[in-house]
């Protein structure tokens, strides 16, 4: 969830990235329900707002559910009476919406990774730009990232560095971790950063700090975020009504080929088979149709003016009137070769 860099005294601190393009995938209006499932500073919970449409934002984060109370205030008189936040993981939403008494929902939106609010936030240690500690769970639980990286071995650091991160240094920095903590705990983000980018080659002045990848890895980590993902696009297929919207947006090669995996095996429908006197195969229907051949990414402009929105992309598609195909989960996602939480914990 990475946020454009113009703000609005009244609107909220920041704007999200492709609102524009998730308006149109969406297309909320007045008697509609919608879900933020990743609400953050709240950019695209005000502008289903703005559309008429009743509003349910979710974030595990406690911050930005606090935060979302404020902003509401300052609506326009009713606009808060349409909008209700919720403290809880997008992966709980259904069972969340459940008891708020929402069976369907018309439209959703899932604006996956880091805000620009928890970025600006050097106590929560998801950035190198300003000295922090080091934790990175969006939910400030445990473990963090912290324990993490002082508790895990050699192998299971460089298999969260090279699965989760895509680092092609992986070996070389966990090692170097290893070392460095030998002589005193890793407890701040800058510390770590410096011991990341002292192993790697040195390399053009304008291409991304050595350590964006690895604590990029660390965050998708510790809060189980491609497993939360996959939970929730489930989830997603559940409660949208025929002809309910969907969109996604991504800044991982990860995730988005988790999304786009899931998209092409519901639209594509799934292979069943009938009874035992019927052995023969037939093919459900589609529950899904994508909006779009291909994903949407930032424009120009929107990048120059926020370098955070380079990597974003957008998939969405439309729910048909079809009943959920309730595929496993494995058929878009497959849980990467690299330790668990509870390796980390034990």
């Amino acid at each position: 969830m990475i946020d454009d860099v113009r703000s609005d005294p009244l609107r909220g601190e920041h704007a999200p990235v492709l609102l524009d393009e998730v308006l149109a995938a969406l297309a909320p209006s007045a008697g509609e329900t919608v879900v933020d499932g990743t609400l953050g500073g709240g950019g695209y919970a005000r502008a289903f707002l703005d559309a008429g449409a009743r509003t349910i934002g979710f974030d595990r984060d406690p911050t930005a559910i606090a935060r979302s109370k404020e902003w509401a205030g300052r609506l326009a008189s009713g606009s808060d009476d349409r909008f209700t936040a919720v403290e809880a993981p997008f992966a709980d939403f259904e069972e969340a919406l459940d008891g708020l008494g929402v069976d369907k929902v018309d439209a959703i939106a899932l604006d996956l990774g880091v805000s620009s609010m928890q970025f600006d936030q050097p106590e929560r240690g998801f950035s190198f730009r300003n000295d922090g500690k080091l934790s990175m769970r969006m939910d400030g639980g445990r473990p963090d990232a912290g324990d993490v990286v002082n508790s895990a071995s050699v192998d299971d650091l460089a298999a969260i560095f090279r699965v989760y991160g895509e680092e092609r240094f992986a070996g070389r920095i966990a090692r170097a971790i290893v070392a460095a903590r030998a002589d005193a705990p890793i407890v701040g983000t800058l510390r770590l950063a410096a011991i990341v980018e002292g192993v790697q080659p040195k390399g053009p002045p304008n291409r991304i700090h050595p350590a964006t990848r690895a604590f990029q890895a660390l965050r998708i980590f510790v809060n189980d975020e491609l497993a939360q993902l996959a939970a929730a696009l489930g989830a997603c297929e559940r409660v949208l009504a025929p002809g309910g919207r969907l969109a996604v947006v991504t800044f991982h090669s990860l995730e988005d080929r988790i999304v786009k995996r899931f998209i092409a095996a519901h639209a594509a429908g799934a292979a069943g088979r009938g009874s035992r006197h019927a052995p023969v195969e037939t093919q459900l229907t589609a529950s899904f149709e994508p909006i779009g051949r291909k994903p949407i990414t930032p424009a120009p402009e929107e990048v120059l003016r926020n370098p955070r929105a380079r990597s974003a992309k957008l998939r969405a598609a439309r729910r048909t009137a079809a009943p959920p195909l309730n595929l496993d989960p494995s058929t878009y996602y497959s849980a990467p070769a690299a330790p668990s939480l509870e390796d980390i914990r034990s």
